[in-house]
């Protein structure tokens, strides 16, 4: 058994069968997601838009799901609309109306989740509670056919502090609640929480994860 399935296999031993394990393939090369494919995995997560259509051109594996968890820059939207399975990065009205442009381009419905700023980093990208509700409440939000919203994505801050990212993935649970009840209670498809990463996965577990998003404990260190 290789060493990259026996990493997985470990995860999923510990994780609830209704969270979704995305492999963090960024930087990595082809033969290991092939190894990671083989082992069993089907999600994989790029940061980089043209890292992603490299490897996606490249693999040609319909059965791979793309997920784009980087921060996400309108003009390159075109270049994954036709193959991404869920951008998990949206923190803005315009970049959502692009992706409902090119989506429809396509003649497709574009899986995304609303990215929120959780952490105590100035770094991170996402949306806070008040912008979010200003997008969904927004008459072009509400004209877009071609988008569904699955959820939230949130990244906690980069610390020891365990107790820190413990509030961090509550707040984002609390925000998936709210926005959950007021705009998408009888829907089934607004569902999903991404957070958890290879250092604090176990927490965003037990707070609500229904995504991870986990490179190093699967592959190593980065190449």
């Amino acid at each position: 058994m290789s060493e990259i399935k026996k990493n997985i296999d470990n995860i999923i031993k510990q994780i609830p069968n209704t969270t979704k394990l995305v492999a963090v393939s960024k930087t990595h090369s082809i033969e290991t997601i092939k190894e990671t494919f083989d082992a069993g995995q089907r999600d994989f997560g790029e940061n980089k838009v043209q890292e992603m259509v490299d490897k996606h051109n490249q693999l040609q594996n319909p059965e791979i799901k793309w997920h784009l968890i980087g921060h996400l820059q309108r003009n390159k939207v075109k270049y994954i609309a036709d193959f991404v399975e869920l951008i998990h990065s949206v923190d803005s009205l315009r970049l959502l109306t692009e992706i409902n442009r090119q989506a429809k381009r396509h003649n497709r419905i574009i899986n995304c989740l609303l990215q929120f700023h959780i952490a105590d980093e100035d770094t991170k990208f996402g949306l806070n509670f008040d912008e979010a509700i200003n997008i969904l409440e927004s008459d072009e939000f509400k004209s877009f056919g071609n988008i569904k919203i699955c959820g939230v994505m949130g990244m906690a801050t980069f610390t020891d502090n365990s107790e820190q990212v413990r509030h961090e993935f509550k707040k984002l649970k609390e925000i998936f609640s709210k926005i959950k009840d007021k705009y998408f209670k009888n829907l089934d498809y607004f569902c999903e929480i991404s957070m958890g990463m290879s250092g604090d996965w176990k927490i965003a577990i037990e707070e609500g994860a229904t995504i991870l998003r986990i490179g190093s404990i699967i592959f190593g260190n980065r190449t």
